[in-house]
């Protein structure tokens, strides 16, 4: 995903020297790393008194993927965050990104909005396309968002539909956001 300098970066390059159209360039799209900021604002709120509680973590899914067997998975899942999403490093989000695939509704409820930041924030490496955009009748593990909580997943998916990264699935994101399961 592009990623937009800040008001820090900026301000970075005016000390460092940088040329004086580059800095200009950069102010330019000072509004796209606000409204990048403001989605991102926007998934915190919605998300911040999530838990996983008995939902499926992140290290335990991992374990699913590779097949481990059920004592494996309950040992990985000792290693799960449980409380608060916010606090899981991006390593762990790479090194388990097919986790997403084996989250029930608790924890993918729970994950989501740390795989969403880790992507506006250009630190994701895996589009969730694939997840967010799937037919309506494959979207069980959403079930449990509440109305707060789509929305930020619809704001999320605007942002990346506009994004050129995502041109290709553009066409995709959109129809989800019209007529399919984020369309409610």
């Amino acid at each position: 995903m592009q990623t937009y300098p800040s008001p820090a970066d900026i301000q970075e390059m005016k000390q460092c020297g940088y040329d004086r159209s580059f800095i200009a360039d950069a102010e330019e799209t000072l509004y796209l790393w606000q409204a990048m900021k403001d989605i991102q604002t926007q998934i915190e709120n919605a998300f911040a008194d999530v838990t996983l509680d008995d939902g499926i973590g992140l290290w335990q899914a991992q374990g699913m993927d590779d097949y481990k067997s059920a004592e494996e998975c309950l040992a990985l899942r000792q290693r799960d965050e449980k409380v608060d999403w916010s606090k899981i490093p991006v390593q762990d989000l790479k090194d388990c990104h097919s986790s997403l695939s084996f989250f029930d509704a608790e924890g993918m409820r729970f994950h989501l909005p740390a795989f969403l930041i880790a992507d506006l924030r250009g630190e994701w490496l895996f589009h969730l396309t694939f997840y967010l955009c799937r037919p309506t009748e494959q979207m069980q593990q959403f079930h449990l968002l509440n109305q707060a909580q789509r929305e930020a997943v619809k704001a999320y998916l605007n942002w990346i539909a506009s994004d050129r990264d995502f041109s290709l699935n553009r066409d995709l994101i959109l129809q989800v956001l019209k007529q399919g399961y984020w369309s409610h």
